[in-house]
């Protein structure tokens, strides 16, 4: 069976093209390498995303798509078929569900669109024209070439896999970036970027961690450090800021998606775990000190980017991140600061060692 006859249709009929990704931070960015490789072979097709608030922001500016859908994070039962009329209005020839959820799969299903691509789910057979399974047989896909599959399975040829691609911020972003560098006396590269948050607790390193790590950070002369997170992170902020010998600056909780992303860009250095964050500094030149508990490089390592992962290979990993078999969470526990700051000299970002 030819390419063709795989697709159901003749690729070069192909003139409109529904993505799907509804969140989450790292989740939509690792899908930007897919917009651009679909683009590219595509010119002139009409690309709509669908992406809940306030995921919007890595996506709206894209250069590689026509139209941002954007659905609220809790969507009604009223609100959801009148966005579904809405795509099926629009005649997609081809819809493409990057995210394979509930709500995802089921909007494709109903897009009207006449060839439907999406992952081999379980009880869910019948969604997709093309199904292609998110994992290899033996090993393992980064999550990046599994979005890239499934743009293949269009008969897209991908040679070379692309880049992340995020917008840069807007004016005013940049102006408030510059606006608290300057009020706090730094320059570009004169300072860390330290995402203290995880999304959740079994990716959490811990702030007795991350405290040490400050410590032993700041024992160099001209580096300084800059923590960023989420509102839910104001918890770790406080303890931080407390315990610290030198506290550090803070944005936690006062940055947009953009405004991170120039903040980071400007940094010497971005620290933090497996997380959303990390995958915005991937998209940037800053190098990266990543650290993985449950989760694996192989899937979701910073793509294409400078970076320096830390791990412990242990047969519990990786794990669905809803209990930690042995109770005390040694794929983190295992790592000291110790280790992460040895990692982070490695990088030459500051002339003058501690006396540790």
């Amino acid at each position: 069976m030819n390419q063709n006859e795989k697709l159901k249709i003749n690729p070069s009929t192909i003139e409109k093209i529904l993505l799907i990704r509804l969140r989450r931070i790292g989740d939509v960015i690792m899908t930007t390498p897919a917009i651009t490789a679909l683009r590219e072979y595509f010119p002139d097709a009409w690309i709509s995303y669908v992406v809940e608030e306030p995921y919007r922001e890595l996506v709206e500016n894209n250069p590689h798509l026509n139209e941002i859908i954007v659905i609220p994070p809790n969507q009604t039962v009223k609100s959801s078929l009148c966005c579904i009329r809405q795509i099926r209005k629009k005649h997609f020839d081809a819809a493409i569900d990057f995210h394979g959820g509930p709500r995802a799969s089921l909007m494709t299903f109903l897009s009207g669109a006449r060839l439907k691509i999406g992952y081999k789910i379980k009880h869910k057979p019948f969604i997709y024209d093309i199904k292609l399974p998110r994992r290899p047989q033996k090993g393992h896909f980064h999550s990046v070439e599994s979005h890239l599959n499934l743009v293949k399975a269009l008969g897209v040829p991908v040679n070379t896999s692309p880049p992340l691609c995020l917008p840069d911020a807007k004016k005013e972003e940049i102006q408030k970036i510059s606006s608290f560098l300057s009020e706090n006396g730094l320059n570009d590269s004169s300072f860390i970027v330290m995402h203290i948050g995880a999304g959740n607790s079994f990716r959490h390193w811990g702030t007795d961690n991350l405290v040490r790590l400050i410590n032993l950070i700041c024992k160099n002369q001209g580096i300084k450090i800059i923590l960023v997170g989420t509102q839910e992170d104001k918890k770790f902020e406080e303890a931080i800021m407390q315990q610290t010998e030198q506290p550090p600056l803070s944005a936690v909780g006062k940055l947009n998606l953009l405004e991170l992303k120039e903040l980071i860009s400007r940094s010497s250095l971005f620290f933090g775990p497996d997380s959303g964050p990390m995958h915005i500094a991937a998209s940037t030149s800053t190098p990266i000190v990543a650290y993985f508990g449950p989760t694996l490089p192989a899937n979701f390592s910073p793509w294409q980017a400078n970076a320096i992962l830390i791990e412990k290979n242990l047969d519990c990993r990786p794990c669905k991140q809803r209990q930690c078999i042995h109770k005390d969470f040694r794929c983190l526990s295992q790592i000291s600061p110790e280790e992460v700051y040895n990692k982070v000299k490695e990088l030459g970002i500051w002339g003058q060692s501690p006396n540790t």
